[in-house]
This record gives C-alpha cells, sequence and structure tokens, in this order.
C-alpha cells in the first residue's frame, strides 16, 4: 500500500510540476486546451503539495509546501503585474502566516 501512495504522488508531482512550468503544453496534451494564468499555476502548486503530503513523511508537510509556494507565486505575480485582486496582498500575508505556524509546528513535533 504504501508503494503504491507513493507511485501516486509521483504522478501527481509530475502533473504539478508541469501545470506549473508548461501549463500550455500540458493542457493541451491533457484536453486539448490551451492553460495558461495564475489559477493553472496554483492547481500546479497544490498537487506538488498533495504529493508532499502523501510522500512519507510528516503529513503538515504538504500543507506547508502548499503555503510557502502560494505566497512565493502570489508574491512574484503581483509585483510581476499579473494579478491585482483587492485580496491578493491579504491572501499573501494569510498564506506568510500559516508557512510561519506550520514551520514551527514541525520543528516543535520533531523536536519533542
Amino acid at each position: 500500500m504504501k508503494g503504491l501512495l507513493v507511485f501516486a504522488a509521483i504522478i501527481e508531482a509530475a502533473a504539478g510540476v508541469g501545470l506549473l512550468l508548461i501549463p500550455s503544453l500540458v493542457g493541451h496534451l491533457l484536453l486539448g486546451i490551451e492553460l495558461s494564468g495564475v489559477i493553472v499555476r496554483i492547481a500546479g502548486i497544490a498537487l506538488i503539495a498533495l504529493a508532499a503530503a502523501c510522500w512519507p513523511g510528516p503529513p503538515m508537510l504538504g500543507m506547508l509546501t502548499y503555503n510557502a509556494a502560494v505566497t512565493l507565486y502570489l508574491s512574484y505575480a503581483g509585483f510581476m503585474g499579473h494579478a491585482s485582486g483587492v485580496l491578493l496582498w491579504p491572501v499573501v500575508i494569510l498564506h506568510a502566516v500559516m508557512s510561519v505556524l506550520l514551520i514551527r509546528a514541525m520543528t516543535r513535533e520533531i523536536s519533542h
């Protein structure tokens, strides 16, 4: 069972990296349509985080992966002018705070 979970995590991580780096190719090969934009890349980040959560190790790592990556990506999108919604920066701050809290929780869990 553990081997199957690792295999599934590898597949989801690969799909996530594809959506993050080359969404148009993944969209064309998978769905026959053009995929692009912030939402598609956030979906890629979510798949990578799902893979991290399913990998042997602490499940909290998946949530940390998601929050940290979304913080970085949304910050990048905001600074580059690809995103400008009224909630962009509050959401960036929320994900950054969640990342810090998750790191603290994981550090405590490891030290005990």
